[in-house]
């Protein structure tokens, strides 16, 4: 029974759509190619440029999509515009898939995760999550980040090559999130491996196996967060997840599904983004010494820094939303139920907002109006978690290695939705020496 319940899902989520993107990008249409053309997986820029010299909405049979900057803050920001549970799945096959989706199996993209559903349930759950999860209590946890950046950094054998993925970018976010959701230390190799499977499923056109894969991890990981929120319950600790099962508001509380599925968004915001984000921005600057050396020089610029890497190289490439009514974008008729993929990376790099779009410049005044967090009613939850993260790993990594050097040829990840590095391979020395790569 889980077996074609997960058949269903996959068919009408990834296969499908996957089997019509892939037909479209072999005849040459530019919105699939973004999506689905392995050539443009390592640089999708020059790509995203021609979608938007195409105008602001470029659309083709099946839907539309933007790499505008304004016409993407148009779309997240509004009311028109609806996030998807469905890949786009509309009528029948929206109830299909519906019906079809195990609660035992609810990953980051099924109701009632915030990534999906609409207000008032939207409203309801961000204002009970929000009560917990605050800046304040974020920033309370400055002093924990910089003592797991320093352990990790401790045992990196110096002058020896490592996988800066493996032993830092990746282990550093998934040790502090698992402080956030109480999750005991001998879980938290089996959550890191939880976690990069089920990160697929935010993809499009993902594949039966790798499905078959995330689908697995997904019900380990909702089977191990019911037995966790039920001892939370009975045995309360000082971590946020703690406080979000007993938080109460006017006699309104989460409900397991709902504190289950916040659960499971929270480990992929937490975790899946920062992830990314460090290794993403160790390449940057690894690529531009001059820039890296002046952040030597003046911590204070860590921050703009950080978001200059979300601008240039955003650990989230792509969102979809659906029009929620027949509507105008940018001067063009959509009608209600229009998909629309909203390039957040090359909205990102619109030379309307950001000058010379295609540099990385670490002291640019504006790159904090980047999208890569998203933005409206469904921003990214965990960014301000990412951002402190980053800045915290980044000036630890770089105060101890000044003579950090790349030791191979880095692998992106195969995703399109998140971007990335599966390895970044680099030697660590506290000597200066030269970096390979281009001069800023």
């Amino acid at each position: 029974m889980n077996r074609a319940r997960s058949a269903t899902v996959w068919a009408i989520r990834y296969g499908l759509p996957g089997m019509a993107i892939r037909v479209a990008a072999r005849r040459g249409d530019l919105i699939a190619r973004i999506t689905a053309d392995e050539a443009l997986r390592e640089n999708p820029f020059d790509a995203y440029d021609e979608l938007r010299a195409r105008g602001p909405v470029v659309s083709n049979r099946l839907l539309s999509a933007t790499a505008s900057h304004r016409t993407a803050s148009e779309i997240l920001r509004g009311d028109k515009f609806v996030a998807s549970a469905g890949g786009g799945a509309t009528g029948l096959l929206d109830r299909v898939l519906t019906a079809a989706v195990d609660p035992r199996a609810l990953g980051p993209v099924d109701p009632p995760s915030l990534l999906v559903v609409q207000p008032p349930q939207h409203t309801r759950i961000r204002k009970l999550v929000s009560r917990t999860f605050t800046p304040r209590a974020v920033n309370r946890l400055t002093g924990r980040m910089r003592e797991v950046a320093d352990d990790l950094l401790d045992r990196i054998p110096e002058g020896e090559p490592f996988d800066l993925v493996e032993a830092f970018a990746a282990p550093l976010p998934v040790m502090v999130i698992a402080e956030i959701l109480g999750v005991p230390t001998t879980m938290r190799d089996q959550f890191l491996r939880w976690g990069n499977e089920a990160a697929a499923t935010l993809d499009p056109g993902l594949g039966w196996r790798a499905f078959w894969r995330a689908d697995s991890a997904l019900r380990g990981l909702n089977s191990w967060f019911e037995g966790h929120l039920a001892h939370l319950r009975h045995a309360p600790g000082e971590d946020l997840l703690s406080k979000l099962v007993h938080d109460v508001e006017n006699g309104d509380r989460l409900s397991d599904t709902e504190l289950r599925a916040t659960g499971l968004l929270l480990l992929g915001a937490g975790f899946e983004t920062t992830v990314n984000l460090i290794g993403n921005a160790v390449r940057l600057l690894l690529d531009h010494p001059g820039q890296l050396a002046a952040l030597r020089a003046d911590p204070s610029g860590w921050a703009n820094a950080v978001e200059e890497v979300l601008r240039y190289d955003s650990p989230v490439q792509v969102t979809l939303r659906v029009a929620s009514q027949d509507l105008q974008l940018a001067g063009l008729p959509l009608p209600e139920g229009r998909p629309v993929v909203t390039m957040l990376g090359g909205a990102n790099r619109d030379p309307e907002v950001f000058a010379e779009p295609h540099t990385f410049d670490v002291t640019r005044p504006n790159a904090r109006e980047h999208l890569a967090f998203s933005a409206g009613i469904h921003y990214c939850l965990g960014a301000q978690l990412a951002r402190l993260e980053a800045s915290i790993a980044l000036q630890a990594l770089f105060e101890r290695f000044d003579g950090l050097a790349l030791a191979g040829s880095p692998t992106r990840r195969g995703t399109r939705v998140l971007r990335g590095y599966t390895e970044l391979p680099v030697r660590a020395t506290t000597k200066s020496a030269s970096v390979p790569g281009k001069r800023s």
